[in-house]
């Protein structure tokens, strides 16, 4: 089939990538010049392990290809997936700027009958939003295309996106129209195999069910967080807790790791955008509030940690940070809760050494100008001299570190857990300060 997909970032970027590897002939459009030219040199902006490659060998392969022209999108494709951004505009609400100006185009450059598929986290009504956009340009013009809009969230988690698009657990598709879901289920066919995993749902629920998703599983983290912040006070260990209700399949282990946060660039987002859709429709939903106020305290967890340790005295410290990316196996920062720490640190004197494997760059261009802040190449190294080390990232190359090594580098040996990815007795038997999140 022939897939023309708007937008190419990180929902874009992947779907084009997975939908070309079974065959389909895709066309990535974006209206950055200069990010289309990267792509069609084989790099893509973003880091995502197994992107590059499949990028790459399907391109060689001419079955897909990249442009910055919206005409030969509209011309390509019996599908065209809309994929770019809705970031949170100043109320929370989801800016749909980007979303409606393709539609517009959409509407003033199509030539025959087409279905449009919003791929974008988008709130409920949308779609007819787009619809309407459609239509509007095809009066205009005095022309009638079936032009059909469905919607089909995304479900990927970042650092293992290729993975959740080559098998998803489900294909959601929201549309009023049989011919809609046919054309769809024949797109989707070589991910559908092994058992039906397509549901087909009126557009709205459809709309719904990718906030309601990314609501409860913020919920399940943001819950996480506040029973450790009370085992902390009253002396039991989260972690002994989180296997003990994770044993009950009502509960299950997925999501209840205590730590500092979430961030990324869905769930955030995501929480407020739901937040303001209910408000405008005469319901306040003082969960939903309570969910994004636990995770924005919890990001400051670790300074605090910092700061109740050294007397509130940072002032002339030097701090070793492992990890800066909101989670492992991406470059993404958005949000991440090493933003909310560096910002602190800074503000409060302290300098600051950091290591992650992909997101140093990004750190670089995010606190540029801050003094006090840099970045080094290897984990080791960010730990020379320092009066203590913060974790926040838990990649796997810091699972099992060199103890010794860091305690002959650190000028005091403090560390700050905030995944609580260390054994607290055996670091403390090598002779380490050590904190975590909701443990003794």
């Amino acid at each position: 089939m022939r897939v023309s997909i708007v937008g190419s970032g990180y929902v874009g970027l992947v779907s084009g990538a997975g939908l070309s590897q079974v065959g389909h002939h895709v066309l990535c459009m974006d209206k950055d010049e200069a990010r289309v030219e990267q792509l069609r040199q084989g790099i893509p902006p973003i880091y995502e392990p197994g992107l590059e490659g499949m990028l790459r060998d399907n391109a060689e392969q001419g079955r897909l290809a990249f442009t910055a022209s919206m005409q030969e999108a509209v011309d390509h494709g019996e599908i065209l997936m809309i994929a770019v951004g809705t970031p949170p505009d100043e109320d929370g609400s989801a800016d749909l700027s980007h979303v409606l100006a393709v539609a517009r185009s959409i509407g003033e450059l199509v030539n025959r009958d087409l279905l449009v598929v919003v791929k974008s986290t988008v709130p409920v009504g949308t779609c007819q939003m787009v619809s309407e956009a459609i239509e509007e340009g095809l009066k205009a013009r005095g022309v009638d295309y079936e032009v059909p809009v469905a919607s089909n969230p995304e479900f990927l988690k970042e650092g293992a996106a290729i993975a959740d698009f080559m098998k998803p657990d489900r294909i959601v598709i929201g549309t009023d129209r049989d011919s809609a879901v046919d054309l769809l289920r024949e797109l989707y066919a070589p991910f559908n195999r092994n058992h039906e995993k397509l549901l087909s749902m009126d557009v709205r629920s459809s709309e719904l069910t990718k906030y309601a998703a990314n609501t409860m599983l913020a919920t399940k983290i943001s819950l996480m967080n506040e029973l450790a912040n009370i085992a902390e006070r009253v002396g039991a260990d989260i972690e002994h807790v989180r296997i003990g209700i994770g044993s009950d399949p009502r509960i299950g282990y997925s999501f209840i790791y205590p730590g500092v946060g979430y961030g990324g660039s869905c769930f955030p987002k995501d929480i407020r955008a739901l937040g303001s859709t209910a408000r405008k429709n005469g319901y306040e939903p003082s969960l939903i509030g309570a969910v994004d106020q636990v995770n924005s305290a919890q990001k400051h967890k670790p300074f605090q940690i910092l700061e109740k340790h050294f007397a509130s005295d940072l002032s002339g410290k030097k701090i070793a940070l492992w990890g800066l990316a909101f989670k492992p196996n991406t470059d993404d920062m958005r949000e991440a809760p090493s933003l909310y720490f560096v910002d602190s640190a800074l503000k409060a004197g302290a300098q600051v050494v950091a290591h992650d494997p992909e997101a140093g760059d990004e750190a670089l261009l995010r606190f540029e100008g801050r003094e006090g802040f840099s970045i080094a190449s290897d984990p080791y190294e960010a730990l020379q001299g320092v009066d203590a080390l913060v974790l926040l990232t838990e990649w796997r190359l810091y699972w099992a570190p060199d103890y010794q090594r860091m305690l002959e580098a650190m000028g005091q040996p403090v560390l700050v857990d905030g995944r609580n990815i260390w054994d607290p007795a055996r670091v403390r038997r090598r002779g380490f300060t050590y904190y975590a999140i909701g443990r003794p």
